[in-house]
């Protein structure tokens, strides 16, 4: 007997491997993804603009990062002690307004260049929901708990999401990456929250449709929703996948995105690197070093992956040893 709906992911043709450079931008599922391809030994960035919710917000990010366009000191305001920018998250803010100048421009900087080299573009969308400052009627990146009345909510219509990604595409060369985040934004209510996914997916799908040598879907949100549908795959406040959820949608993402070779090349440095994270009972003993000097020879017939970190720590407990 069945009693789930899984959801079964279709291998890419665009498929991800470790010589790739890769760029997550959008809600803090992207960072999700992000941290398990990074503990994997993939050379990916998630968010260097800080977490960002909606389309126009990730499509005006990859358009400053892609134009290398700085912020000036009249971007940034100050509340409660701490200088910000309606353009970037609160992540990227400090008490000094010199120094979150200098921080917001200093990610705007790497992230130019890794845009440029990036042969992968994973962009998680949040919300269709945004807010427009009503000085500017531009819509912000984080309200920043600023009061409501500076603001004006609005749901981005399918049209003007499909906009905002088209200009992603326009942005850069990458591969583009889709998906839409399992992450209830239960603060707009169940049914804004559900009309705003809808909206979400529909424009996601255009997109892949009009280029789909360029663009690839993955379903993490239909993965939660119809797959791990039971209270128990989300953390305490029902809103936000468990971890136990996020590695199931990762290990999904890991079968379509990357080849049987990389897997099992995955499966090689997964193990090395916790070899390098156990902490042993007795560092000093012979079966340690012998343990340090299996795990120097593994890294040594691993080319292709950065694992200098991993050789430098069994290197430091031999050398302890001497």
């Amino acid at each position: 007997m069945k009693f789930r709906t899984e959801v079964e992911v279709a291998p890419w043709h665009q498929k991800i491997n470790y010589n790739d450079t890769i760029l997550s931008l959008g809600s803090c599922f992207a960072t999700n993804i992000a941290e398990r391809l990074a503990e994997r030994k993939f050379c990916i960035t998630a968010n260097p603009t800080g977490i960002l919710f909606n389309p126009a917000s990730i499509a005006q990010g990859v358009d400053r990062i892609a134009q290398c366009r700085m912020v000036d000191t009249a971007d940034l305001f100050e509340s409660n002690g701490r200088w910000l920018s309606y353009d970037f998250h609160s992540s990227l803010s400090s008490s000094d307004k010199a120094e979150t100048f200098n921080l917001i421009n200093s990610r705007i900087a790497t992230a130019h260049q890794l845009l440029r080299s990036a042969n992968h573009l994973i962009i998680t969308l949040g919300t269709a929901w945004a807010y427009r400052l009503c000085s500017s009627n531009k819509v912000v990146a984080n309200c920043h708990k600023q009061p409501h009345s500076l603001f004006r909510r609005e749901l981005l219509r399918a049209d003007e999401i499909l906009e905002a990604l088209e200009s992603i595409v326009a942005s850069c060369s990458a591969h583009i990456i889709l998906t839409v985040s399992p992450i209830r934004h239960m603060g707009e209510g169940v049914e804004d929250n559900s009309l705003s996914k809808a909206l979400l997916r529909v424009a996601c799908e255009e997109l892949r449709m009009r280029h789909p040598e360029r663009v690839t879907y993955f379903p993490s949100f239909e993965i939660m929703m119809d797959d791990l549908r039971d209270y128990r795959f989300y953390g305490d406040d029902l809103v936000h996948p468990s971890t136990m959820a996020v590695d199931y949608i990762a290990n999904k993402f890991f079968g379509a995105a990357l080849s049987d070779a990389t897997q099992k090349r995955m499966a090689e440095v997964a193990k090395i690197v916790n070899a390098a994270n156990h902490r042993p009972q007795n560092p000093h003993s012979e079966q340690h070093k012998a343990f340090c000097r299996h795990q120097l020879e593994l890294i040594e017939q691993i080319k292709d992956v950065d694992l200098q970190k991993e050789r430098e720590y069994f290197e430091r407990m031999l050398q302890i040893n001497l």
